[in-house]
């Protein structure tokens, strides 16, 4: 290129001498790093989103038992909206994971992953990434709230709240409603769950006195809703609230 030429071109770059070899590399090294911290903090704040969404809009769980087959199996991951357990109070039918009340739960011996990966887990668990699978959470459906009158069984065999027989299409095929015959008011502030597989659930019925009083779980240590299965993906759907209930009048 001719003076002349160069003269025409804009800018002063032809001026500056190209950079050195130590210059090249510390730049080069100077973006790998920017590079790091970038990503350092997209995953930082992934985090602190998942923590600031798990404690106090949704939270993932693992189911642990056989107790509300068929609707969830054993190893199903499910997704809870924790704003039911605030303003929008959970209604019957919806079905909900709940602190256990009282030694509800036997001594569970938590699961030897060696001593990296117990660290990792709760880390995770902790900050909503990693869905919760031990500890002292139950996953019910919701039969009957606060002032409601629980019932089993009728001539027919069936449960009734508040004088409404219940037909439900959610059991486990083959159960009825229960065994064990019972007749409670819920206390109010509190909710009378079941298992969906009846035969194989300890619930509400096997921890009341007869009263309504044992057996039903405070709303205060209710967690949430379960609205969605997530895993396994071919089985992942959306939980609706049966009608079942729709003709139960109120207390």
């Amino acid at each position: 290129m001719s003076e002349a030429s160069r003269d025409q071109v804009p800018g002063e770059e032809y001026d500056q001498a190209p950079p050195t070899r130590p210059e090249r590399e510390e730049r080069h090294q100077g973006g790998f790093w920017h590079a790091v911290r970038e990503v350092l903090g997209i995953a930082a704040t992934a985090l602190v989103i998942s923590f600031v969404i798990k404690t106090f809009l949704a939270q993932a769980f693992w189911i642990p038992s056989g107790s509300m087959e068929d609707t969830l199996v054993y190893g199903d991951r499910v997704m809870v909206s924790k704003i039911q357990a605030g303003a929008m109070e959970v209604e019957r039918g919806d079905i909900v994971v709940f602190e256990d009340p009282g030694d509800w739960l036997p001594h569970m011996v938590p699961v030897d992953r060696g001593p990296v990966m117990d660290v990792v887990m709760k880390g995770l668990q902790f900050v909503g990434v990693a869905p919760v699978s031990e500890g002292n959470h139950l996953i019910k459906r919701v039969i009957g709230v606060g002032g409601d009158h629980v019932v089993c069984c009728d001539d027919q065999g069936r449960l009734s709240v508040n004088g409404q027989p219940l037909e439900e299409d959610y059991l486990y095929p083959g159960d009825v409603p229960s065994t064990v015959d019972f007749d409670v008011t819920v206390p109010e502030d509190s909710i009378w769950v079941m298992g969906d597989h009846r035969s194989n659930s300890r619930d509400s019925r096997a921890h009341d006195d007869g009263t309504g009083a044992t057996g039903a779980v405070p709303r205060d240590h209710v967690v949430g809703q379960a609205f969605v299965l997530l895993f396994p993906l071919d089985h992942a759907t959306w939980f609706s609230r049966p009608s079942t209930f729709e003709a139960v009048p109120e207390p």
